[in-house]
């Protein structure tokens, strides 16, 4: 099992941490990181994209011109996609871009996340976050102790305190054990998580 070495709020080590090598030490599965990644993105589209092609733009049911004899190229309808006020060619119409993942390489891909943090020396574990108010300036002085700067800081049930003091800090992220993604995983430099969240992770996806 991989030892990590566990913090205290003021940024000083007070142990260590084996972490469960069937989620934070297997085989990285880059394929599957990178669908799991492609997937969220493409969840997050509207897709609600619409123009009108020239079956749909009001007018048009008359020929312009003659065909013949007036000089001008012929001309069928005044909303062919070369008129102004004429369809789109090819115009977008609204679509659904998600797809899906089976379950058991969604969690493939995202213990192949956590382990690439692991194996980066990017994830730290805290011994707690607790506060007995809500404030920005206390979790931010939290961060200077441990010299991080943007990280998602995974937080067990029940942290109010910590989760909305980190809220307006920039390039900083909270996360419940059960909201965790692949995404938010490699998108920030560094994952932080309490030891009570790790022990949540270890039980969910173990």
């Amino acid at each position: 099992m991989a030892n990590v070495s566990v913090y205290n709020m003021e940024g000083k080590e007070v142990g260590t941490i084996e972490l469960n090598d069937s989620i934070f030490g297997v085989k990285i599965n880059e394929h599957l990181v990178h669908m799991a990644v492609v997937r969220q993105l493409a969840n997050r589209r509207q897709g609600t994209q619409k123009a009108k092609t020239r079956a749909e733009v009001s007018g048009g049911g008359k020929k312009p011109w003659r065909q013949k004899g007036t000089g001008h190229a012929r001309q069928g309808s005044n909303r062919s996609p070369q008129w102004k006020g004429g369809g789109v060619v090819f115009a977008p119409t609204p679509r659904d871009y998600s797809f899906k993942m089976n379950r058991k390489e969604r969690r493939a891909a995202l213990t192949s996340a956590l382990t690439s943090r692991v194996e980066d020396n990017k994830f730290i574990v805290v011994d707690e976050l607790k506060f007995d108010e809500i404030k920005t300036k206390s979790f931010k002085t939290v961060l200077d102790n441990l010299n991080i700067n943007k990280a998602l800081v995974v937080l067990e049930d029940g942290n109010l305190n910590a989760e909305i003091s980190a809220r307006n800090i920039a390039d900083i992220k909270t996360a419940r054990t059960n909201t965790i993604n692949v995404y938010d995983v490699l998108k920030y430099n560094t994952v932080i998580a309490t030891k009570a969240a790790v022990a949540d992770i270890e039980e969910v996806y173990a």
